[in-house]
């Protein structure tokens, strides 16, 4: 069966949707959009609890080469792409448009695969992968509210993930693990990104963020980045306690109950009430209405 070790699938799942969730709301409810600020504050959280988890012996990295950390550091670049390109799409897609096109990147691991290493592909994983390439060209044909700068950063988003797995399908040196390479991945994008925050014209826009000293909006960001950590552990548990296979079945599940959870409207929840009040009581009446009858998960997004 694929959905084998249910606690470690379902972990996962909870993380997953809990994660992308959050992050949804910060983005676009909130409408916290300065990415430098807001994934490097992730990766900054999931580099220091992996960092102490290390120290404490909880989990295992060895960075002993220097050559193979400089070898890795362009897949790092394209895990910046994915983060940053990422928060940009998300913070003006719904959910499931998001995830639609963030699935069409097997089309490229999938012509890497058959046209340049000229391996055997399936009929029916070529069939799936085309299907994934015409959903995603025709969302933006059918999208009523259209978003050009959207759809623009999911493209970009959709590329580096990529380019992401095609060059980590190319390097395979067997001294880095999973969790070296993200501890990698921490470090860089933490680095990279403070300090593009200034040039990017985010550290000083974000004085003026309207909730930047509610509870609500620092409460938020405090889960995003544990949420974000152990989404990131228990990936890499599964991914090592499952086949190929098994993990593709939980990660299609994840997304499935995400894209659930995303036709949700819940424009009514307590949570979006006190949202607009607060707005309302600071003279910002609309402010976190972007859209006309816009909903935190509205099914019509990394």
């Amino acid at each position: 069966m694929y959905l084998k070790r249910p606690a470690g699938g379902l972990a996962f799942c909870l993380f997953y949707l809990a994660s992308c969730f959050t992050n949804k709301y910060v983005l676009s409810v909130l409408k916290f959009t300065y990415p430098t600020l807001f994934q490097g504050w992730q990766t900054l959280v999931g580099g220091l609890l992996l960092h102490v988890s290390w120290k404490l012996g909880w989990v295992e990295i060895n960075l002993c080469s220097r050559s193979e950390i400089l070898s890795w550091l362009p897949a790092s670049i394209l895990f910046v792409g994915i983060i940053y390109a990422g928060s940009r799409a998300l913070s003006r897609l719904p959910i499931p448009v998001f995830l639609t096109v963030h699935n069409a990147a097997e089309v490229i691991t999938c012509g890497f695969q058959k046209f340049v290493q000229k391996e055997q592909t399936s009929h029916l994983k070529v069939c799936s992968v085309l299907f994934l390439l015409v959903a995603a060209v025709c969302l933006p044909l059918c999208d009523t509210q259209f978003d050009p700068n959207g759809y623009l950063w999911a493209l970009i988003h959709l590329i580096c993930v990529g380019a992401y797995k095609v060059f980590h399908k190319l390097w395979k040196p067997s001294s880095l693990s999973d969790l070296d390479q993200q501890y990698i991945n921490y470090v860089f994008s933490v680095v990279l990104l403070a300090s593009a925050s200034h040039p990017a014209g985010d550290l000083f826009s974000a004085l003026d963020f309207p909730f930047l000293y509610f509870y609500r909006f620092h409460s938020s960001c405090c889960a995003s980045g544990l949420l974000g950590f152990f989404l990131m552990l228990h990936t890499v548990k599964l991914k090592s306690s499952t086949t190929s296979g098994q993990y593709a079945a939980w990660s299609f599940l994840a997304k499935i109950l995400h894209c659930v959870q995303g036709c949700l409207k819940i424009s009514a929840h307590p949570v979006w009430k006190n949202c607009a009040a607060t707005s309302q009581s600071s003279g910002r009446e609309g402010e976190l209405c972007a859209r006309p009858g816009w909903t935190l998960l509205q099914g019509s997004a990394l």
